[in-house]
């Protein structure tokens, strides 16, 4: 019969590093996501509106959004979402 017994060398799962993985990993996937969406938005207002200008700021302001976001995660997506919300006001003011 084979033998069903654990080896004794083998470490421990490390539980907290993991749950701190997994929340990095949560933390960059919504900032990430809602840079996505923001930048999409500043091409909708360029392409559609053609305001191209105000397309190029919104995405400086969505780069610097993201680097605050993902630097401070009490911020997180918070930060990018200033430049999604005015790429979503040009988009219907113009």
């Amino acid at each position: 019969m084979a033998n069903h017994g654990h080896a004794h060398d083998i470490p421990q799962m490390d539980y907290p590093e993991h749950e701190k993985t997994y929340n990095g990993f949560v933390h960059f996937a919504e900032v990430g996501t809602l840079a996505c969406l923001t930048i999409v938005t500043a091409l909708a207002v360029g392409g559609t509106k053609h305001a191209w200008g105000t397309a190029v700021v919104g995405t400086l302001l969505t780069l610097v959004g993201t680097g605050i976001g993902i630097a401070a995660p009490s911020i997180g997506w918070r930060a990018t979402a200033v430049p999604f919300g005015l790429m979503l006001l040009a988009l219907l003011l113009y």
